[in-house]
């Protein structure tokens, strides 16, 4: 009698079995809580996306998995979701897809409108045989042959040039397209005390530029960017001096917005 009154109290008494199906209860209860709280934090992220910012996302992920033109997220497959909330997801994800391609047009159509004038006021310069603007899957490109702006080896940009560059930035100004600066150099050896490289050329060069686009063409320091790539980028292959004249060049290039995405942001905290 008294082992089975001791076994009952201890089956009464909130431990051993008993209390090991409460904690597993509590477990699988706490589980779908969270689960909850994680459905409608994301159904909530999907209800306020920034098309703006879904569109860039979307040319980002198509040319970095699909590397075409096409959109990885066209087709966006059967719905997870039955009924009118599959549907309704559906429907959102056809208007961002109809917005990007609207967004997308109406850049296009601006990017031909910003090359035209820059053609039109190098006609007036008389410099449309050295420089050329051209419209390219990133941007418009003004690429200026080094004899425009510079003097043999040197990255001091001559009084004609800092007109040339004033004017541009008239035409730049009013752009929110973030600018950046491309420095090249031919395939011909530099090595003195100022640039032991077609490096240290090429990122001179291209600093000088954004200087002046800054103090003489009014533009934001914020919107511009400098690089450089010495020899390494020619545009057709250095077996002539023809070619390296062509080769020895600045590029201007006024970047489509969907690039912002990739752009360091100001404030952003470091990792």
């Amino acid at each position: 009698m008294r082992k089975r009154q001791a076994k009952g109290e201890g089956g009464h008494g909130g431990g051993g079995h008993g209390a090991t199906g409460m904690e597993r209860w509590l477990l699988t209860y706490a589980d779908m809580i969270t689960l909850l709280l994680i459905f409608f934090v994301v159904m909530y992220a999907l209800s306020s996306v920034d098309a703006r910012k879904f569109a860039a996302i979307a040319e980002a992920l198509s040319r970095a998995l699909g590397g075409g033109g096409g959109m990885v997220l066209n087709y966006p497959g059967p719905s997870i979701v039955q009924g009118s909330a599959g549907q309704q997801q559906a429907d959102r994800l056809k208007e961002l897809q109809d917005l990007q391609r609207a967004v997308q047009a109406g850049e296009a159509a601006r990017m031909e409108q910003v090359a035209a004038r820059l053609r039109a006021r190098l006609e007036q310069e008389g410099l449309a045989g050295r420089v050329t603007v051209s419209v390219e899957e990133r941007g418009v490109v003004m690429t200026f042959l080094d004899t425009v702006l510079f003097p043999i080896g040197s990255d001091e940009l001559t009084p004609q040039a800092r007109e040339i560059l004033r004017r541009v930035g008239q035409e730049l100004r009013e752009l929110p397209n973030y600018v950046r600066v491309e420095g090249h150099t031919c395939d011909l050896p530099i090595n003195n005390r100022r640039f032991p490289s077609n490096w240290e050329l090429s990122v001179a060069r291209a600093t000088s530029v954004v200087q002046a686009l800054i103090q003489n063409g009014g533009i934001a320091p914020a919107r511009l960017s400098a690089t450089g790539y010495g020899e390494y980028r020619p545009r057709v292959p250095n077996d002539s001096e023809a070619n390296r004249q062509l080769n020895r060049r600045v590029d201007l290039v006024i970047l489509r917005t969907k690039y912002e995405a990739t752009e360091p942001l100001a404030g952003r905290p470091q990792s």
